[in-house]
């Protein structure tokens, strides 16, 4: 098909008009929102001042394109800055990254089941955050307790946030298979999946400390060793050298 330089030229314009209208969507900072970010995002206060500054117009970028609506409580600031660092962390060493798979992440004060039901008494309610599909397409559902509690100081590792994002992030190539292909180009599909089964196979065995859930499949495995390395990095350099190296390529961190 031959296309006119006139309609290459509007398709430009369009595109270059889109880039603008997203940034220009976006709000300042909130000043107050730093401190918070301090006080709650381990990967943001061990950022230089300069990559400070980044981090915050990335997260607000974020909020520009997302909705984020809660269900029988009112937001906090503090619930969208972890929602918006969730997002950013993974993708932030992409010079640019959009959610074309997310328009609205959706928060429930607590836990929630199948059903998307969160009553105190149902035993069933044991969810934490998922990537919507079917009448909830393009949408994610979190739990607020989980959330907060993945950026707590703790021993273990375990942030839903950051897990579901990842699994968004996953799904970017139309499947969650734990084989992205913004993240794992071709030739590194292979080595991947070597990892991948060495480890699952250690966690199976209970011989890894790498959390359980990740020996379910490819896809949860991906989330879960992304938490271990971005919440705690120097201990999965130390204890999984080769995960360590891949998750660093895969997410383009250089340090």
């Amino acid at each position: 098909m031959i296309y006119t330089i006139g309609f290459l030229l509007l398709v430009a314009f369009i595109i270059y008009g889109f880039m603008l209208t997203r940034k220009k969507k976006a709000q300042a900072f909130p000043a107050n929102w730093h401190t918070i970010l301090l006080k709650h995002v381990r990967f943001y206060k061990n950022l230089s001042v300069a990559e400070q500054q980044r981090f915050q117009a990335r997260i607000m970028l974020f909020l520009s394109e997302v909705n984020v609506e809660s269900v029988g409580f009112k937001l906090e600031d503090v619930d969208r800055v972890l929602i918006a660092s969730s997002a950013v962390i993974p993708v932030f060493n992409f010079n640019e990254w959009y959610y074309k798979n997310l328009s609205t992440v959706l928060v429930y004060p607590d836990h929630f089941n199948e059903d998307l039901g969160f009553a105190q008494k149902d035993k069933n309610r044991n969810i934490a955050g998922m990537v919507g599909s079917g009448q909830f397409k393009n949408q994610m559902l979190l739990s607020r307790k989980a959330l907060h509690q993945g950026f707590q100081k703790k021993a273990h590792v375990h942030n839903t946030g950051i897990h579901e994002f990842v699994h968004l992030i996953d799904k970017q190539d139309g499947v969650i298979d734990g084989v992205p292909e913004r993240l794992i180009q071709e030739p590194n599909v292979i080595p991947w999946l070597k990892i991948i089964h060495k480890e699952m196979e250690a966690i199976n065995d209970n011989k890894s400390d790498i959390r359980n859930y990740g020996g379910t499949n490819e896809a949860e495995f991906l989330a879960v060793a992304a938490e271990y390395f971005f919440e705690k990095p120097k201990l999965m350099k130390k204890k999984h050298p080769d995960l360590y190296q891949m998750l660093k390529v895969c997410f383009r961190v250089k340090n």
